[in-house]
């Protein structure tokens, strides 16, 4: 699910906000991954200049994740957690809402 479409959803705001974060985690590991192997191929290619450029470029793709996980599991997350409609929520329910949105984010190591 893209950002837009999880602003177009109903439900409790910090669930809402859960869902954003795994959107914009999925679009960063995108790039992380892009830029990652087109370093590769400019290391390889002997392009030192653009693979020194591509490599500060990675760094920030993945400063910028490492921001959107502090801010999920600090704030985002347990908040959502507290939410009415997950407190008490059948297992089937809250099983489908972590797919959904706390379990789509990857750990980045």
């Amino acid at each position: 699910m893209q950002g837009s479409e999880i602003l177009k959803e109903d439900g409790e705001e910090s669930v809402i906000d859960a869902g954003i974060i795994v959107a914009a985690q999925k679009v960063e590991h995108y790039e992380i991954a892009s830029y990652g192997s087109v370093r590769t191929f400019a290391q390889l290619l002997g392009k030192d200049k653009s693979a020194d450029l591509l490599q500060a470029t990675l760094d920030e793709e993945s400063e910028a994740n490492e921001l959107l996980n502090k801010l999920a599991e600090d704030i985002v997350n347990p908040e959502a957690l507290m939410e009415p409609e997950l407190v008490g929520a059948s297992s089937e329910r809250w099983s489908t809402w972590k797919r959904r949105t706390l379990l789509c984010r990857l750990p980045v190591e």
